[in-house]
């Protein structure tokens, strides 16, 4: 595993896509821009990043497979103008009739494609208030989870829903995952409820930085996101924070040395020891 101590900017870039893809991908841009002229190195955006629309048929009326998706080449030549590793938190990617991945896309500084990861956990919910939630309806969940080694630090991927199962952030951060990203659009009632909690949780439990994009604001679907995007340390620190649901840039310093001295202080990952659970009746 590398060893990474130069420190660097992050930038998180919260959005509030709509149904048109063309729109969405332009307004990704100009704060993707933002995000590099404020001096950002790594620039994650979030889940859906390309498309929300809750209305299935219309949504794959205009979706395509993966390599007819002229987004991503926009995104490419945006990390290599930029000089930046852009991640985009997940875009829409059709894989079938009426089947469709949620699908993270890494970019290198040279444009080129570094890394994909497929959303693990499918977010099949039924909330109070009668909202109610069923991705297994229409995207095919991944296979397995994913880290980066890059120049900056080591990078482990996951989206949205994925936050709620610890053993993956702990499977990420064994591996040697130092940042933690989480592009989301997390609803407006759970992220109240939960969104910081459940980010800080994971920052600490695994000692790592967790990088944090969210959609926010009422969509063009009808659909309310939370936004609040967050960067965290390793310690459970807030590094920044959006401190609305308005499309923006939050921007904060990571310094994977810190994630060494996290570890070394508290070693819970070395630590850890497998559990059998046995029942008394």
């Amino acid at each position: 595993m590398a060893q990474h101590s130069q420190p660097f900017l992050a930038a998180c870039v919260q959005l509030r896509s709509g149904i048109d893809r063309r729109r969405n991908t332009s307004a990704a841009l100009d704060l993707i821009a933002e995000a590099a002229g404020k001096g950002a190195k790594l620039i994650a955006t979030p889940e859906m990043t390309n498309i929300i629309d809750r209305d299935a048929d219309r949504m794959f009326a205009h979706l395509e497979e993966e390599a007819g998706l002229e987004e991503i080449g926009a995104f490419a030549e945006a990390a290599r103008a930029h000089g930046a590793w852009l991640l985009i938190g997940s875009m829409a990617v059709k894989i079938g009739q009426r089947r469709a991945a949620n699908r993270s896309f890494l970019f290198s500084p040279k444009g080129e494609l570094a890394a994909r990861y497929d959303k693990l956990h499918m977010f099949d919910v039924q909330l109070p208030k009668g909202e109610t939630w069923k991705e297994s309806n229409v995207y095919q969940p991944g296979e397995s989870a994913v880290i980066v080694e890059t120049p900056l630090a080591t990078l482990g991927l996951s989206i949205c829903y994925d936050v709620r199962f610890p053993h993956l952030y702990r499977a990420l951060a064994r591996a040697g995952a130092e940042v933690i990203a989480v592009p989301a659009a997390f609803t407006k009632q759970t992220g109240e409820a939960h969104w910081k909690t459940l980010l800080t949780a994971r920052a600490i439990e695994c000692g790592a930085y967790i990088i944090a994009p969210g959609q926010g604001g009422l969509h063009e679907d009808g659909r309310e996101t939370y936004g609040h995007s967050l960067i965290i340390g390793p310690w459970g620190e807030i590094i920044a924070e959006a401190p609305s649901d308005e499309p923006c840039v939050i921007v904060g310093e990571i310094s994977p040395s810190k994630v060494s001295e996290v570890r070394s202080r508290i070693p819970n990952l070395s630590l850890e020891r497998l559990i059998a659970v046995s029942r008394s009746d």
